[in-house]
């Protein structure tokens, strides 16, 4: 590589004077590229790091001076609105959703019916309870946050500054300062070029449809007015939080109900000579509290990976995958301890995957895993929520201990009707939390744990999982997709013919006939088969794409569960 070399990527991707048709993340990813295959002390490196740096000072240019629409029209889905750095999320979008939102609780004072799903009865007291604000990794997230602040207390509204922080800790916050909703800014694992706007009602859970479906609204009327109104921020309204102390406050509070102590499982930790725990923080937001939340004792036996600032994640896709816990498994495979716990985080801390070095757990197995120790170990009692795409093997075990179990549709907001009753409630893309904790999804909960397990029981999670195992059965999750020419009501028109595969049909798997025994369809299809293997089958909401959910009773089985989703689609024309 040489400065040619980047001048000539410059001049494919760039159009000086005009972001709209510069594709910086393209070069930035390419950058990125070869800045990895260089030395890290070559001059090749530091041309290539300085490129980067060079192209984000134009991204930063085009986050505080587009007054554009964004690109995609604002849409608030089960996790909030995403969208490209300064193309969709910039100062003034931002301002206008954040302005969306002021002007959904002013209205409050006429129109109360929002009320109990916002959890605050006028605008006067949201001034007065304020907004818990942060951000993650993602570059930007910093000016993001100063329009947010401006438009927030321009209204009167306090705001509770978190500044970098998890969703975990920010949602922890909303409950120890008693804030009026949180703001979070952050696209979750989404790629380095997304940014994202969290917002969470009083509850501090994900806000309901119909609170979301109202911000989007809004949030397109203001757009399509293109004006915000004037800003006279007030500075005094603004407050400190530490979102990390919240979070050790309300897992304290919870021990009552979940059985974790918190300041018990650290001291084990660090008195405990024979065990290790490796963290990924790949470079999001946890690596700012990984530290603290281990006690701020230095300790050789805690290891964290890629916990420096970078908002291009290394080059990688930012999520807890099998892939990206390759150098965990290598580091706890250099390590003599014979007690191994290592994880992955995502970049806001709201998924996590464990492994004891031999054993991936993703949270299809580690959510069973939980129910199941604060059932049996800690000696709670309550249902297990969980949603309907993630293995059956936590059902297992609730049948089994004659507990009950809540299914409902793909999301997190989903178990509000469970918060307080389920002992775990967690959803097969690593999201978990408990009882007693956040009605949000939390890494960081799941790490303390995945830690209390293994220093209770003496033994690594793949030992407690085969013995779990071994009294309530095997069960082989996967998940896969296909792109369809249809979407929206096409797509469910067409999947409709997907109906005749009803209870007592009988499906081909791998050349043996295997009848259909339930059928849910709450999320999609999911047909449930007389060995208790099953096959999903739902749309994705944003995307011309169909979802494959399959769960078999053996390793190899579920080749065959995919086989089957795809010959269904030929069947009805999709595919």
């Amino acid at each position: 590589m040489s400065s040619q070399d980047i001048a000539q990527l410059f001049t494919k991707h760039l159009s000086l004077g005009n972001h709209a048709t510069s594709d910086y993340f393209t070069l930035i990813k390419k950058l990125v590229a070869l800045k990895n295959s260089a030395p890290p002390d070559s001059a090749d490196f530091k041309q290539a790091r300085d490129a980067i740096a060079r192209i984000y000072a134009l991204v930063a240019d085009e986050i505080q001076t587009n007054t554009n629409p964004p690109t995609q029209q604002v849409s608030f889905g089960t996790s909030g609105w995403r969208g490209i750095i300064g193309k969709d999320l910039s100062l003034h979008s931002v301002g206008q959703v954040t302005q969306a939102i002021v002007t959904m609780y002013r209205e409050l004072d006429q129109d109360a019916s929002l009320a109990p799903a916002l959890g605050v009865r006028s605008f006067s007291e949201t001034q007065q309870r304020g907004a818990v604000l942060g951000f993650d990794n993602r570059f930007g997230g910093n000016l993001l946050a100063q329009r947010v602040i401006e438009v927030l207390t321009s209204n009167g509204i306090i705001v509770h500054y978190a500044q970098e922080a998890t969703t975990g800790t920010l949602s922890a916050a909303v409950l120890i300062t008693q804030a009026a909703f949180s703001i979070n800014l952050t696209p979750s694992h989404n790629p380095l070029e997304y940014a994202g706007f969290k917002f969470n009602a009083a509850d501090a859970g994900p806000a309901a449809s119909e609170v979301t479906n109202r911000i989007t609204d809004k949030a397109r009327q203001l757009i399509t007015g293109g004006k915000l109104q004037p800003l006279t921020p007030d500075t005094t309204l603004v407050r400190q939080c530490d979102a990390l102390a919240c979070w050790q406050e309300l897992v304290a509070r919870g021990t009552s109900q979940h059985g974790l102590d918190y300041p018990g499982i650290m001291t084990a930790f660090h008195a405990a000579s024979d065990c290790v725990v490796v963290v990924d923080c790949v470079h999001g937001a946890s690596r700012v509290h990984m530290r603290s939340l281990f006690g701020d004792q230095p300790s050789e036996r805690l290891i964290l990976l890629r916990d420096q600032a970078d908002p291009t994640f290394g080059g990688v896709a930012p999520e807890p995958s099998s892939q990206n816990m390759q150098q965990v498994l290598a580091t706890l495979r250099q390590r003599p301890e014979p007690l191994k716990l290592g994880v992955i985080i995502d970049p806001d801390a709201d998924r996590i995957r464990f492994t004891d070095g031999a054993i991936e757990m993703d949270m299809n197995l580690f959510g069973a895993m939980a129910f199941h120790y604060l059932h049996e170990k800690k000696g709670r009692h309550g249902l297990v929520a969980k949603t309907v795409a993630t293995s059956n093997f936590a059902n297992a075990i609730a049948k089994g201990l004659q507990e009950e179990i809540f299914e409902p549709r793909v999301g997190f907001k989903e178990f509000k009707p469970v918060i307080g009753k389920a002992l775990v409630y967690f959803e097969e893309s690593d999201g978990i939390s408990v009882i007693g904790h956040t009605p949000e999804k939390d890494a960081y909960i799941g790490l303390l744990l995945a830690l209390d397990m293994m220093l209770t029981l003496k033994m690594n999670l793949g030992v407690y999982l085969n013995e779990i195992q071994a009294e309530y059965g095997y069960y082989y999750p996967g998940k896969g997709g296909v792109e369809v020419s249809q979407q929206g009501k096409a797509l469910l028109d067409t999947l409709a013919g997907l109906e005749k595969y009803a209870v007592g049909a009988v499906l081909a798997i791998a050349g043996q006939a295997k009848k259909i025994t339930e059928v849910i369809t709450i999320d999609g299809r999911k047909m449930i088969l007389e060995d208790n293997s099953w096959l999903m089958i739902r749309p994705s909401g944003t995307e011309p794409k169909v979802r494959f959910y399959v769960e078999a009773r053996s390793e190899s089985g579920k080749d065959a569960l995919f086989a089957a989703a795809r010959a269904m689609l030929a069947e009805i024309g999709l595919l």
